[in-house]
């Protein structure tokens, strides 16, 4: 169980309606890490600044984890978190390990502005 203050992805079903009501959804699949906390957080304080980007968080080892790890963009990921940007749907970007707040925006600032 994940405990950030972002909202959580438990099931598929929840995956399901995420992805496909949303035109911008960025999730990050990680665990209680280190390499993972400093992007739950930077998702958190950026989240007010994209009011039209849905923010949410997944358990890496939870029943929905399946849902980002069998995408082919992340095939060849090794490090925690697996960061998935998603646009109307479909994978937009995505990146493992920790990111910078500068890396996040960037990647908000060009998939989703």
């Amino acid at each position: 169980m994940l405990r950030t203050n972002l909202q959580h992805i438990d099931t598929d079903a929840d995956f399901k309606d995420v992805i496909e009501t949303n035109e911008n959804v960025m999730i990050c699949c990680g665990r209680m890490g280190p390499m993972c906390l400093p992007v739950y957080d930077i998702m958190d304080s950026v989240k007010d600044n994209y009011e039209n980007v849905v923010f949410r968080d997944m358990d890496f080892d939870g029943p929905a984890g399946h849902n980002i790890r069998s995408l082919p963009e992340c095939s060849r990921f090794n490090g925690l978190p697996f960061t998935v940007y998603f646009k109307n749907g479909k994978v937009a970007a995505a990146t493992t390990s920790i990111q910078s707040k500068k890396q996040v925006k960037e990647i908000l600032n060009r998939e989703f502005v």
